[in-house]
């Protein structure tokens, strides 16, 4: 009889990177710091993890990192600047970032890729499945991708990731999966056979690529501890679920994907970034119909593209 699946609790989120192609906005502030309309983009990313029930959160970091830890820390002086002027509306906000879960810091040390990473929270995590959630990402909050994630997890066990169609054009960009149909009724849901990081367009399994949100089984830890350096000279997180896709379940492998057709934010280049900022704007409640409405204004009153 197979032993009950253990429920997820955890959430591992990748942080240390550099941030090269934000600079030099990232040469003092970390990307994951960056204020997408007026949260800074992990801030999103921890409360997608929280409304999903993963209170349990745990950064990897890198150097340069301190305004990240600080933002999920009390700040005292502005707190009580804020309560001395009855700024109520703005303390509650102030507050929110520090109160959303139970947060934890290691620090990754060599930038050895994402497999890497996420081996660094093997002592954190234990022997339960955990989720990781990459801070390029973000998910609108209408869209329970992350839930829907951690039932296919509770379900068939193993290890569950997130895909979205994309242009085939633009597979070299992504991790890209081969796939079969899922075991249960749901057309969303598919077993994954195959994965390859980055590959030539002729040479890739599908237009399926990975976002960053996992799901994944514990075993990962000793596959990753095996997997050599790969794409980049990394140890790749795509090349270990390659592995688990291949092993036994009893062993901990199979790997599930539910294939997304939600609202993703994009915030890994300048132009997804703004992209994002825009269309986030765009639908608040309290920004939203003044921004459309100049956003109309502005953009009629653009010259026409050359040639047009």
């Amino acid at each position: 009889m197979n032993a009950p699946i253990k429920a997820v609790t955890k959430a591992v989120i990748p942080v240390a990177g550099l941030g090269t192609r934000f600079l030099p906005a990232t040469k003092a502030t970390p990307k994951e710091m960056l204020p997408v309309v007026d949260k800074p983009a992990i801030q999103y990313v921890v409360e997608e993890a929280v409304a999903a029930g993963l209170e349990d959160i745990l950064f990897v970091t890198g150097r340069n990192k301190s305004s990240l830890e600080n933002h999920f820390d009390r700040a005292w002086e502005l707190e009580a600047a804020l309560e001395q002027k009855g700024d109520d509306f703005r303390l509650e906000r102030v507050r929110k970032s520090q109160v959303l879960g139970d947060i934890h810091y290691v620090r990754q040390g060599d930038p050895r890729g994402l497999g890497h990473a996420v081996l660094c929270g093997a002592m954190h995590v234990g022997d339960q499945p955990f989720a990781v959630m990459l801070g390029d990402d973000l998910i609108d909050h209408r869209d329970l991708l992350l839930a829907q994630m951690l039932d296919i997890q509770q379900r068939y066990g193993g290890s569950v990731v997130a895909l979205i169609e994309v242009d085939p054009a633009q597979v070299n960009l992504y991790g890209c999966a081969a796939i079969r149909p899922g075991p249960g009724p749901e057309d969303d849901v598919v077993e994954v056979t195959d994965l390859v990081e980055k590959p030539d367009p002729s040479d890739a399994p599908s237009n399926l690529a990975i976002i960053g949100r996992y799901v994944l089984h514990p075993a990962v830890f000793d596959v990753l501890r095996q997997t050599p350096p790969g794409r980049g000279g990394e140890i790749q997180l795509t090349d270990a679920l390659k592995t688990l896709a291949g092993m036994s379940p009893e062993s901990g492998g199979g790997v599930h994907a539910v294939v997304f057709r939600g609202r993703r934010y994009d915030t890994g280049d300048r132009l997804d970034y703004l992209r994002s900022t825009v269309r986030l704007a765009s639908e608040r409640k309290d920004l939203g119909p003044e921004f459309r409405s100049w956003l109309r204004e502005f953009v009629g009153s653009l010259p026409p593209e050359d040639g047009a």
